[in-house]
Formats: C-alpha cells, structure tokens, sequence
C-alpha cells in the first residue's frame, strides 16, 4: 500500500507538459477577457467574444471557466493576491509585540495604507477592474462563496492596519471607524486621480494622502 502511494505522487513528464499546458491556456483566456471588459464593460461582454478574442471556439472556454463572471473573480482573485503581496513587503519586519512604542506602530500603519494606494495608483487596470468599470460607480458583486472569499482578501489588504490600530489600544469599533475612513479616503483620492478630477483642485493625489496620514497620525493617541 505504501508502495502504491508513493507511485501516485509521481507525475510524470507527460503530465507537467500538459498542466503547463492548461495553465498557459487558462491564462490566456484571463488576458482575453480582461481586454474585452476593459474595452466593453462586463454586462455587455459574452463568453462567445471572450473565446473570439483569444481565438478559441466558445465550447473551448467552458473548460476553464463556467461563466464571464467566474473570469472576472479569477481576474479579481489575482488582482487582489497582487495587491496583498504589495501590502505584506511593506510592513516586512513589522513586530507584533503588542508593547512597540506609538511612534514605530503608528509608522507602521502609514507604510502599509501608502502601499495599498500605491499599488492601485501604479496599476491603474486594476483600479478600473476593482472599482468603478463596470456600470459606473453601481456597485456590483459576485455571487455566493466569490463575494465572500474576494471581500476577504481586500479586508486583509488592510489588516496591517487593524494590527497597528489594536496596538495603539483602540477597540473593535474604532477600529471599523478608522478602517473605513481610511479606506474611503484611498478610494476617493484614486478615482479623482485616475478620473482626472483632481485638476480642478490644483492638488495631486500623493499630495491628499501624505497629508490626510500626517493629520491622522497627529490625532492618534500616543499612549491610549
């Protein structure tokens, strides 16, 4: 039995050729669709012109992904991987001794915001994919187990922050308090960047968020 194991966690070269295969190939389909919505938005997009822009029959997709929307959220999935990565290297290093001085912890929450607007600033598709391409700014999710799993992986972007919050001695509603204005300040200063609304107010977007840290640091409290 142990023998018959081990030979069924040997893959063959064979089988590597092909699941490189299918990686490339799924792939490539992502980098089809993400094209097609930039370009047509996801309501008005079909499987059938997903499959015509990476030059395979509509069948052929239906092998990868059920539908446009589980595109979409494998789309969303990498992109919000990506931007947590972005937020982890930023606060490599952090300590999660509950006893580091404010000055360090409240750094530390600088560093890991700045790096979570940074990452959407520097790639700006994946603003549009996240936020606002679809239907304007009308709010659109996934169903079931997507939404949940992709609304976590954006709240974990920002859990360096809730870290550093809980270190400063705030409590479970402070925190959401401050996590949401947080949030809704990032998100705001992007779209007006990225929109080109920020020019009627003579400011740039780097300018707003280094300022709005700077006032949120000052009315942090030192020791709570």
């Amino acid at each position: 039995m142990y023998n018959l194991s081990m030979k069924q966690l040997v893959i063959s070269p064979r089988n590597l050729r092909q699941q490189a295969l299918a990686d490339a190939k799924r792939q490539h389909i992502l980098n089809a669709a993400k094209a097609v919505f930039m370009e047509f938005g996801l309501d008005a997009v079909s499987m059938r012109e997903i499959a015509k822009r990476a030059g395979y029959t509509a069948g052929a997709i239906y092998s990868y992904f059920a539908s446009k929307e589980d595109i979409y959220a494998a789309l969303l999935t990498d992109s919000l991987e990506r931007l947590n990565d972005c937020v982890s290297q930023s606060t490599q290093g952090a300590s999660i001794d509950q006893k580091v001085d404010a000055k360090n912890t409240i750094l530390e929450l600088r560093k890991s915001a700045l790096a979570f607007y940074q990452f959407y600033r520097d790639n700006p598709r994946d603003l549009d994919l996240g936020f606002y391409l679809f239907q304007g700014l009308q709010p659109r999710g996934l169903s079931g187990t997507w939404d949940q799993a992709l609304n976590k992986r954006l709240r974990d972007a920002m859990h360096p922050q809730e870290i550093a919050l809980t270190k400063l001695g705030f409590g479970k509603k402070e925190i959401d308090t401050e996590l949401t204005a947080i949030f809704a300040h990032i998100v705001g200063v992007l779209l007006l960047n990225h929109t080109g609304r920020i020019r009627m107010f003579g400011k740039g977007a780097d300018e707003l968020i280094n300022h709005y840290l700077d006032q949120l640091a000052l009315r942090l409290p030192k020791n709570k």
